[in-house]
């Protein structure tokens, strides 16, 4: 008997809950055999994959904008979420919705039991192979013209390079995730240039001498094309927003997201637009500026206002790259408190190195995930930079005591970790309700 609705919801959620104790595992095989399984959706739309260690969210948002604008149904895949776990699957600008969202996990869920039972896979997918194949089977029910993906750590391993793009990105090499990636930036970049395929073509942002050279070395290797996101393009600012001429397009009044470095993050977008439409996708670059200007990307640099409170500045910024680029918005900016809070297995040293030392105060916090640094684990290993900081594990709690300690006229700014941002958002959206 068809279970109801309600049950059926459940057994969707528990499943995939029960898959976080997993972990993260590198490897494709269980991704081909469920992709085999579910009669191969991967195959049924043209994909851009976008890899990197900073940057790969908003390059992915940037072009869904441009992409949709064009004319064109586009699945988005994106991770982590801040609130709810359907962000990181969206049709048409939109998160996918709750039955839809059953439908995918439940339809991933019975084929991977199917490949247990008959000794395919050892056992059932991790929560990111899982989601990652939910996206897929969801993009080609909604019958998309096109997806835009974002690798979830590395590239060669990852679960969306199950994929086969008709155009890639590599926006930023930097380190992070190094128990996984390696601890150089050649060993990180060898694992990014996974995302390349032979004969087509993968746009590179501003990387490193050592990590261009790795991932040069794999193109060579692979048969894969290279293309510099900034060679020969030229970047005007203008009254009406920031001019971006590249050697097949003007771009005119292009508005990015908030940050020096978004300008960056933009030019790779446009360069990858451009690939896309060589391939063969109809992009009409005509709308690409404006559709730049219309993106928005909750959690990086995104302002927030709320009544009789100061204004509050939510950053995901979870690495030192990161750090250093949140560091150079802020400056000149009005004085702040920071709530500050990360993930154990980042640089909690060189972050604080770089942000601490701005603020006005600092409230160490914990997001409610079990990967946390607590606030104790947080000042230990910040040493002196964390001299003075104030602590409190409740993220709630402590939003409340950076609110008292910000200035007049000042903010109070929210980073180390988007599980932190998205924890700052749900309370901040309760507070609304109440």
């Amino acid at each position: 008997m068809p279970l109801r609705p309600a049950a059926r919801r459940a057994r969707s959620s528990a499943y995939l809950s029960g898959r976080v104790r997993f972990g993260i595992k590198f490897g494709l095989e269980t991704m081909r055999a469920l992709c085999e399984e579910l009669q191969h959706p991967e195959r049924a739309f043209e994909i851009l994959l976008v890899a990197g260690t900073n940057g790969k969210g908003s390059v992915v948002a940037y072009a869904d904008a441009a992409l949709r604008a064009s004319g064109l149904s586009v699945g988005r895949y994106t991770s982590p979420h801040l609130v709810r776990v359907q962000e990181r699957i969206a049709v048409g600008g939109r998160d996918i919705g709750a039955a839809a969202f059953e439908t995918a996990i439940e339809r991933v869920r019975g084929a991977a039991a199917r490949l247990v039972r008959a000794g395919m896979i050892p056992a059932h997918p991790t929560y990111f192979e899982a989601l990652t194949a939910a996206a897929l089977d969801h993009f080609r029910r909604a019958r998309v013209d096109a997806a835009v993906l974002e690798v979830g750590m590395g590239g060669r391993l990852d679960a969306t390079n199950v994929a086969d793009p008709i155009a890639s990105a590599i926006v930023t090499v930097e380190k992070d995730h190094e128990a996984f990636l390696g601890s150089t930036l050649a060993a990180i970049a060898h694992e990014k240039a996974g995302v390349l395929r032979r004969g087509r073509v993968t746009v590179l942002g501003r990387l490193g001498p050592e990590a261009r050279a790795a991932v040069a070395a794999e193109a060579a290797a692979s048969g894969a094309r290279l293309l510099d996101a900034h060679d020969g393009v030229l970047l005007r600012d203008t009254e009406a927003g920031l001019e971006v001429r590249t050697p097949r397009h003007a771009y005119r009044a292009v508005r990015t997201l908030p940050g020096a470095h978004q300008r960056h993050n933009a030019v790779v977008a446009l360069r990858l637009l451009e690939e896309a439409r060589e391939a063969g996708l109809p992009v009409d670059l005509g709308v690409a500026a404006a559709a730049l200007g219309a993106t928005r990307w909750p959690g990086r640099l995104e302002r927030v206002v709320t009544k009789g409170n100061p204004p509050l500045l939510l950053d995901g910024a979870h690495n030192p790259a990161a750090a250093r680029a949140l560091a150079a918005y802020l400056a000149g900016a009005p004085p702040f408190v920071l709530l500050f809070g990360a993930m154990a297995d980042k640089d909690i040293e060189a972050m604080s190195r770089i942000l601490f030392p701005l603020a006005r105060a600092v409230v160490l916090t914990q997001a409610p995930i079990d990967r946390a640094a607590t606030p104790e684990q947080v000042a230990r290993r910040a040493g002196p930079a964390a001299g003075g900081a104030k602590r409190q594990a409740d993220p709630r709690r402590a939003l409340a005591l950076a609110r008292r300690l910000a200035p007049p006229s000042g903010q109070v700014v929210v980073a180390g970790s988007l599980y932190l941002v998205g924890e700052i958002t749900r309370i901040l959206r309760t507070e609304r309700r109440a």
